[in-house]
């Protein structure tokens, strides 16, 4: 059984309350807030079934409009990057918000990050709902989502539906910082990824190949520890992980990723997806970020596991589609975090 406990709202500065609740079935407990569609905490049990917080989050709606982290929060209209913030469609050539380098950056700088959704509640978890409206950060369209956060026995699924009134690029994902010991670090956590190819990328993030993971320190079939990427030469440029990683096109069947692990807390966390890719990020850039408990965070922290669409498909469609969702179309995204105390 699922219980639901709704927590007392948080006041918006920009007007507005931010609604909250903790989603509970004995095994996971989820908090969920109505800004951003945002997960602030998850709780999981280690090892000797002890129950702790395995993800960052703050304390408050403004801390969260201070950060541009993402923590925990929805990425849209389009995660990742869409290079120069332009693309076209339909005969028609559409500029964006820049918000990193010269790119869109997750939607732009009022993105759905940073947008209030819908609460309500289903039998087993809860279901947020957006409309952005025609032009919304230059993106063309109104985009209705529907997001659903469920907890089955030890898995947290989550389901994304969107549809769009003229065709415009659609990619949602979910990103939450994970730290399995609820540390200062995740450089002692071991990542297994099943992928064989990754994107190369140019200086500011944007893909330029495809590139086979044999032979690299991007190949990651085996269990590797995060702190062996530091210092690392093909993480140098990105001081850290910070790649994206390709699954095969057999959407919409969920495949599985990889597993995080924790050999301090015994937790471990595998993904199963139907997106084409998945962008692993070790929060290289998170340092200074306000945290819980006014606790400033720390680079590498946590590790960021991003499924998503190709960054920058509407302009590079011979890598893996455009990325496009068209008039009487569903873009759909449903994605299964299995965890364990096993590691």
């Amino acid at each position: 059984m699922v219980r639901f406990r709704p927590l007392a709202p948080w006041n918006d500065p920009r007007g507005d309350q931010v609604e909250r609740i903790i989603i509970d079935n004995g095994i996971l407990a989820l908090e969920v807030l109505s800004l951003g569609g945002i997960i602030r905490s998850l709780w999981t049990p280690d090892r000797d079934g002890e129950r702790g917080n395995i993800v960052l989050g703050c304390d408050s709606v403004s801390d969260y409009l201070a950060q541009d982290a993402h923590l925990g929060a929805i990425a849209g209209r389009y995660a990742n990057r869409i290079a120069h913030g332009k693309f076209s469609a339909d005969g028609q050539q559409y500029q964006l918000d820049i918000n990193q380098a010269s790119n869109c950056l997750h939607g732009g700088k009022e993105g759905f990050n940073r947008k209030h959704w819908h609460l309500g509640q289903l039998p087993d978890g809860v279901r947020l709902s957006l409309v952005s409206p025609d032009g919304d950060m230059g993106f063309p369209g109104k985009c209705t989502v529907q997001l659903d956060y469920r907890l089955v026995g030890k898995n947290l699924y989550i389901e994304m539906l969107a549809s769009t009134d003229k065709t415009c690029p659609i990619s949602l994902t979910q990103h939450s910082y994970f730290n399995l010991d609820g540390s200062n670090s995740s450089l002692q956590h071991a990542l297994q990824v099943d992928s064989n190819q990754y994107l190369a990328m140019n200086d500011v993030g944007v893909p330029t190949q495809i590139c086979e993971t044999v032979n690299s320190a991007l190949d990651l079939h085996q269990a590797t520890q995060l702190q062996s990427f530091i210092g690392a030469e093909e993480f140098t440029a990105t001081s850290g992980i910070d790649h994206c990683y390709l699954l095969p096109q057999t959407e919409p069947q969920l495949q599985r990723f990889g597993r995080l692990s924790s050999v301090i807390s015994g937790r471990g966390m595998t993904l199963y997806t139907n997106q084409p890719s998945v962008q692993v990020y070790g929060a290289n850039f998170l340092q200074g970020t306000i945290g819980k408990n006014q606790q400033r965070l720390s680079q590498y922290q946590a590790v960021c596991l991003e499924p998503q669409q190709i960054p920058d498909a509407p302009n590079q469609p011979e890598i893996a589609g455009d990325g496009l969702t068209r008039p009487g179309k569903i873009y759909h995204h449903i994605s299964r975090y299995q965890f364990d105390n096993e590691a």
